[in-house]
């Protein structure tokens, strides 16, 4: 059954074209990371294994990745979480830059701390924001790299195709 709807899962996904600025990005299994959150709580990637993934790297210095925030905060809106999860990852700042940074463009999302920048190095975003879709079976299949109006469409509509498989 699990093979059924890994092979059903692919076929959807290669049979998407995503929105211009989204690029097929099939590099494999998604590697598996563990960060704390802005409570200190521990988030094991792995936990988000069944469902679509927006996996979003992002700094406070980054002009766009500020532009970009309350496109994702009124996506997280429009797609409930266990049909697409969206992880935030800061990129190597502290925990008070952070705050601070979330706090003056009123985010309610919850961001992931990569304060020592492994995970970033891990994954190896080729710039900021960068964006990786990550199917449900924990395949990385795209990319996008730069901000996105990602509550508009059509990526929206390419979101919620993903999302409804």
């Amino acid at each position: 059954l699990i093979t059924s709807l890994s092979i059903v899962s692919n076929a959807i996904a290669q049979s998407v074209e995503p929105p211009f600025g989204i690029r097929h990005y099939d590099t494999g299994p998604a590697p598996d990371f563990v960060l704390a959150d802005m409570d200190g709580e521990a988030f094991r990637f792995e936990s988000t294994r069944g469902k679509w993934v927006f996996l979003h790297f992002w700094a406070s210095w980054c002009g766009p990745c500020k532009v970009e925030m309350p496109a994702i905060q009124k996506l997280s809106e429009m797609i409930p979480d266990d049909r697409l999860q969206i992880v935030m990852i800061n990129t190597a700042e502290d925990e008070d830059t952070i705050f601070e940074f979330l706090a003056s463009i009123n985010m309610d999302l919850e961001t992931l701390m990569d304060s020592d920048g492994e995970v970033t190095e891990l994954w190896k975003p080729r710039g900021l924001p960068t964006t990786i879709l990550i199917d449900p079976q924990g395949n990385v299949k795209y990319q996008a790299i730069g901000g996105r109006e990602w509550h508009r469409p059509p990526y929206s509509d390419f979101l919620h195709l993903l999302a409804d498989e």
